[in-house]
């Protein structure tokens, strides 16, 4: 039987996830606030390492998969909210790095980012690499810098897009593929849980949420993505390597037609 560990496992495309794979006879670890077997605040540095010794406790040090789907969105703290995002990811991904590497097979990490990675205008550079440096006082001193609703939509957009760009740059190294860890990221767009619920709700941010362009038409049902996440964690993505899958109903491929793919400029 595998053993994967969830993040955000209690609500949302975390528990979506959870039931589909326990279906499948997988011994899940959540992680989460509450009704969750380590019940954690992963806005608090001590409380992420405690997550992480629960989970290895749990697995006996061999992990064969990780799901990072802890996170918040707006409205909420934008300093707590980056933390969460971005630091209860990266914090958990280096610190079951080694775990991983034990599974008897290719293990398989999804890292849950956003398709607001692309769409949100105006995210500073310096944010971002002060959040790939790990250098939570200096992303916080960028925010508070902001008024609150620029900063709320901002930390959301930055906290995701340093997910993605830790998948691009660690998946192809030998301490993921060369230690038989496939890390790859998920990038939703609108999907209806409990968080997106709490933004439309909003009297500041609920008509942006609606006025969002979506092709396909409505907002995703969690299990849905949560399809594409057992796909990603099974032996058909052992040659998916540091991949960022959009699945956001064509927001993207619409705001952004001729902006993918990148064409590498040789000099």
């Amino acid at each position: 039987m595998s053993t994967i560990a969830i993040t955000g496992s209690a609500s949302g495309i975390g528990a979506a996830t959870r039931d589909l794979l326990e279906s499948d006879s997988v011994n899940v670890i959540g992680v989460d606030l509450h009704n969750a077997e380590i019940e954690v605040d992963l806005s608090i540095e001590s409380e992420r390492s405690r997550a992480i010794s629960e989970i290895l406790r749990l697995s006996d040090g061999v992990l064969d998969g990780l799901v990072t789907s802890a996170g918040v969105s707006v409205p909420f703290d934008p300093a707590r909210m980056l933390t969460i995002n971005w630091f209860g990811t990266v914090d958990l991904l280096i610190g079951l790095r080694e775990a991983l590497s034990t599974s008897s097979g290719v293990a398989h990490v999804v890292a849950i980012s956003s398709n607001s990675t692309t769409i949100t205008p105006n995210v500073p550079d310096a944010l971002v690499e002060a959040c790939l440096r790990l250098d939570e006082s200096t992303s916080h001193e960028i925010l508070r810098e902001m008024d609150d609703v620029e900063a709320m939509a901002i930390a959301y957009a930055a906290s995701k897009l340093s997910v993605a760009r830790f998948v691009r740059q660690n998946a192809p190294t030998q301490d993921w593929a060369g230690s038989n860890i496939r890390l790859n990221s998920i990038a939703p767009g609108a999907v209806l849980t409990p968080l997106l619920q709490g933004g439309l709700d909003d009297p500041t941010f609920g008509a942006a949420i609606e006025a969002l362009p979506i092709p396909v038409g409505g907002f995703a049902e969690p299990e849905l993505i949560a399809e594409w996440i057992r796909m990603m964690l099974s032996p058909s993505a052992d040659f998916m390597c540091g991949s960022v899958l959009f699945l956001d109903g064509g927001s993207d491929a619409l705001i952004r037609p001729n902006d993918w793919p990148v064409s590498m400029q040789l000099e």
